[in-house]
């Protein structure tokens, strides 16, 4: 099951092991639970630290819990941990172990002290690149506090469950039996959402900071690139970022980063994080701007908690998100049938009909990668013709269970309350309204600039992008931006972190001159 390679690489890392590991498996007669005993004494060969024991009791058959030999097992894999998910299990043997996590120590604090019994589940695919960071964040938790117990739950394996619990999108986390939130989670913001502090405190703390020279708005490649530049100059920078790594987490395959021949997306932002830590960069983490201005004194921003930040300029990276269809039914049936990414969300549709809209490649990449999972996917496309690659198109051309709908106008998302059950959409040429009965839609039209609330505040383009000159300049003074959210053609990684870097050198010269007293500028 595990190549000679892995093999070797685990060995080297159980060596880390500070206190002997026992994974006791709950089983059955069924294949997966062969598969799993399998895995298991395999990697309990790697290390004489690891055992495995297979008289389990947990409610979820195949599984396994992770726990010090005669302890209580607080963390539990229901499914096999293969794929995006074998760091995951790695990482709690170590953690459960006593091998300190890489977290900072203010943030192992809190978790040390949350009270209360929480039982946590993530529901999760083995394709969804998001998933092992919730699954790992709770882990670390349920590893240092004996008030936590988590249990990751494949959800192609488990559909009883998934169907049970109405399990839509992933990673869905449940909490005492209660949905706690969906979507990728760090652990500082799943601490966040279970912090009960007085938020007072927090404001005042942001309120009270100096000055910055340069404050960067947006944690993804452009303001990543911004930030490490800028303090590269020894002046104060500072980073303010609603989530690290935008949309690049979404983001499976990279393959066109240069002198990087294959990355995925969470490995890169993990890699920009650390970067941006190693200079004197004040990351403001899990903080959302919510209005820019230029004053006497400098630029002010506000962020959404009401805190205000100061700075003599600032850029703006805020990058894109996934352009939704603004129909009705839309916002009510996301995350129950509504979908926006095939790789993490596609097995859960595993034998059901779903659609795609869109016919970019983006559109019918996600068509060929659902069809081998799904019953039947109908893709719409707006145009009379898809616009995808020819490659694609004829891969998309060779499926069977696809139907392709040109001049298709989607109307409505349709549903029993719960979920997804059909949608409606008219036919451009005829006018017809038309109804196609099915259990999932994945949207795939594109990127929308994360820009509305610069609306009135500088100069935008008719798509909202951040006008912006050759210097990454905004058309006030002081405010420059990079990436995404900028009319700068072309949304690629590379160019967003080439036009963070040429903000911030924009930024730098604004400073060095607007220091200079005019008569002497002139």
């Amino acid at each position: 099951m595990l190549d000679i390679n892995i093999q070797t690489q685990l060995k080297a890392y159980f060596e880390k092991i500070v206190e002997p590991i026992v994974l006791t498996a709950t089983l059955d007669d069924s294949s997966k639970s062969t598969e799993m005993l399998a895995l298991l004494n395999q990697v309990a060969e790697l290390s004489d630290k690891i055992s495995v024991k297979n008289d389990g009791t947990n409610q979820q058959v195949p599984s396994f819990n992770v726990s010090k030999v005669d302890s209580d097992a607080r963390v539990t894999f229901s499914g096999l941990p293969m794929g995006h998910e074998m760091t995951s299990f790695i990482l709690a043997i170590l953690q459960v172990s006593g091998y300190p996590p890489k977290v900072e120590e203010h943030i192992l604090e809190h978790i040390r002290g949350i009270d209360g019994s929480m039982h946590f589940q993530t529901f999760i695919s083995l394709s969804c690149h998001n998933c092992p960071d919730v699954v790992q964040a709770l882990n670390l938790m349920a590893a240092l506090n004996p008030n936590i117990r988590h249990e990751m739950i494949d959800g192609a394996l488990f559909q009883d469950l998934v169907n049970e619990h109405q399990i839509m999108a992933v990673p869905t986390v449940l909490l005492n039996g209660q949905t706690f939130g969906q979507g990728r989670m760090s652990v500082e913001e799943i601490i966040a959402k279970l912090d009960t502090s007085n938020p007072e405190e927090a404001i005042a703390k942001l309120n009270a900071k100096d000055e910055f020279d340069v404050l960067v708005i947006g944690g993804g490649p452009a303001g990543s690139s911004a930030a490490i530049y800028a303090a590269r100059k020894g002046i104060r920078t500072g980073l303010v970022a609603e989530k690290f790594g935008g949309q690049v987490m979404d983001t499976l395959g990279i393959e066109n980063f240069i002198s990087v021949k294959e990355t995925e997306g969470p490995k890169l932002v993990q890699a920009l994080e650390q970067h941006v830590k190693s200079y004197e960069v004040d990351i403001m983490n899990l903080q959302r701007a919510e209005a820019v201005r230029k004053t006497d004194h400098g630029i002010e921003v506000t962020l959404s908690n009401g805190a205000k930040l100061t700075s003599k300029s600032v850029i703006l990276s805020t990058g894109a998100r996934w352009r939704e269809m603004n129909v009705p039914g839309e916002k009510e049936y996301r995350g129950k049938g509504v979908a926006y990414c095939p790789h993490c969300d596609g097995p859960l549709f595993k034998g059901k009909r779903v659609a795609v809209i869109g016919g970019g490649n983006s559109g019918v990449e996600a068509a060929i990668d659902l069809a081998g999972v799904v019953s039947h996917v109908t893709l719409l496309e707006f145009d009379s013709k898809l616009r995808a690659d020819a490659v694609l198109q004829a891969k998309l051309a060779s499926l069977p269970n696809v139907t392709v709908i040109k001049n298709a106008l989607t109307k409505e998302v349709l549903g029993d309350g719960q979920k997804v059950n059909s949608l409606r959409y008219e036919d451009r040429l005829t006018g017809n309204q038309m109804k196609i009965e099915l259990e999932g839609i994945f949207v795939q039209i594109g990127l929308l600039p994360n820009t509305e609330w610069l609306k009135g505040t500088l100069d935008l383009s008719t798509r909202g992008e951040i006008i912006i000159d050759a210097k990454g300049e905004t058309s006030i003074p002081g405010i420059f931006a990079a990436g995404d959210c900028t009319t700068v053609p072309y949304k690629q990684i590379i160019i967003a972190m080439g036009e963070g870097a040429k903000a911030s050198l924009g930024a730098f010269d604004y400073l060095i001159r607007s220091s200079v007293p005019e008569a002497i500028a002139a």
